[in-house]
């Protein structure tokens, strides 16, 4: 990438940003400071949080999956014995 390229990517100079970028970093670590939050419990609350929706997707499918083998323990045989029944006439 030419010089003007990655200025243009980044926004500015990289100097600049990588300025920019610092001071915005501090001020938003001095707010979670101030909140009584840690970059660690974010981790932790964001993990809990994407387990939970996981364990509800997967818990949604379970149920569909035991929706589906039940009522394939009924349609099943009963497709069966109407194409038995078919194939004889």
């Amino acid at each position: 990438m030419a010089n003007g390229s990655v200025e243009r990517f980044l926004g500015g100079s990289p100097l600049g940003v990588l300025v920019r970028l610092l001071f915005i970093s501090l001020l938003v670590g001095a707010a979670m400071a101030f909140l009584g939050l840690s970059p660690r419990g974010l981790y932790e609350a964001g993990a809990r949080f994407l387990r939970s929706l996981g364990n509800l997707g997967f818990g949604a499918l379970e149920e569909v999956g035991q929706w589906l083998i039940g009522g394939a323990l009924v349609v099943v045989p009963i497709w069966l014995l109407a194409r038995l029944f078919a194939a004889r006439r």
